[in-house]
């Protein structure tokens, strides 16, 4: 495994991180999910890869999800030898000061612990100000409850201005972007992602294999996820005809060089700089993939090859209002 530091914070995380929407009680959520066995399973194979990076949130299946999660790390490691990211947002009162201290306490009872390695913000909050939600973290930084602050899919002025707000009051800032980013989605490179690089802000991308489609030369797969994930279905289905060309390109490299499609797919990420994808593992050999995709290095000339038949999408993953309350699942295909 191949480790890097989380934006320009002391904490050293894995360039593979496991994605916990793939953990958590069938039903609540996804029908996909797996189940406390599972996941323990999963999570201690993470551990013997060397993975030490967990990314889940306070919304996931109802919460089982990070109590999944905590109760594995517990059976299986030592506190202090990983880094636990979690979210909120996306729960009464967003991101109001009064939320954030509420949901922070829930998400430490569920996962064991007392501290969060990293705290993100899940979206952008239209109703409540920044310098409210931007205080009420950096008071979870200064109160030990939480080591580092991340956010995830917005827009690039909506960041932008929420990390000026906590350096012209001196509170913690943000060190790490999870946004929606992989071959197949890229309108992040216009402003998010070199505002993130500006701001020294660590990539951890979530969806690196678009739900899969870059993991297979054929667009739909026999899963049970690609079956019943609408919300993959609403994200990807519209542009499946000139995606399809870069998903041919991909299984053309991975010919080449002798490896898998998801490979490929997640080399390109680290090639663009990200720090630590997030790879959501429903079996523990997808984890074997995503540890063998650090010994691909691909070429420029890889890179400008698959990235050529690129078009612009709308966009999925930042929203332009807060969802009606108790909606989880954006972007969902109807």
């Amino acid at each position: 495994m191949e480790y890097t530091k989380l934006g320009n914070m002391d904490i050293t995380v894995s360039k593979v991180c496991v994605g916990c929407m793939s953990f958590g009680k069938a039903g609540t959520m996804h029908d996909w999910t797996l189940d406390e066995t599972a996941t323990e399973s999963v999570v201690r194979h993470a551990l013997d890869l060397g993975i030490n990076f967990f990314d889940t949130a306070n919304g996931y299946s109802a919460g089982t999800s990070e109590e999944y999660l905590g109760r594995a790390l517990q059976k299986n490691t030592q506190r202090e030898k990983v880094v636990i990211a979690s979210k909120v947002y996306f729960n009464p009162g967003r991101l109001s000061r009064a939320a954030i201290h509420r949901e922070i306490d829930g998400t430490l009872r569920r996962l064991g612990t007392d501290y969060l390695d990293l705290y993100i913000i899940h979206r952008f909050d239209y109703e409540t100000p920044v310098e409210e939600t931007m205080e009420a973290l950096n008071d979870l930084v200064q109160a030990g409850k939480v080591r580092a602050l991340g956010a995830s899919a917005m827009y690039g002025y909506q960041f932008y201005n929420m990390q000026l707000a906590a350096k012209e009051h001196g509170w913690a800032q943000f060190q790490a972007m999870e946004n929606h980013y992989n071959l197949l989605y890229r309108e992040d490179e216009r402003e998010l992602i070199p505002i993130c690089k500006q701001m020294g802000v660590s990539l951890m991308p979530y969806s690196p294999l678009a739900a899969g489609h870059l993991a297979r030369p054929t667009w739909n797969g026999d899963t049970c996820r690609s079956k019943t994930d609408r919300v993959a279905m609403g994200k990807y289905d519209c542009t499946e005809e000139q995606d399809m060309k870069i998903v041919a390109r991909v299984a053309e490299l991975a010919e080449r060089y002798g490896v898998k499609m998801q490979q490929i797919a997640l080399a390109w990420h680290w090639a663009k700089g990200v720090a630590s994808p997030i790879v959501g593992a429903t079996k523990s050999a997808y984890l074997d993939d995503a540890a063998g995709a650090l010994a691909v290095r691909l070429t420029e000339e890889d890179v400008a090859y698959l990235e050529e038949p690129y078009v612009p999408h709308r966009i999925v993953g930042a929203i332009d209002l807060n969802p009606a309350e108790g909606v989880m699942l954006l972007d969902e295909k109807k």
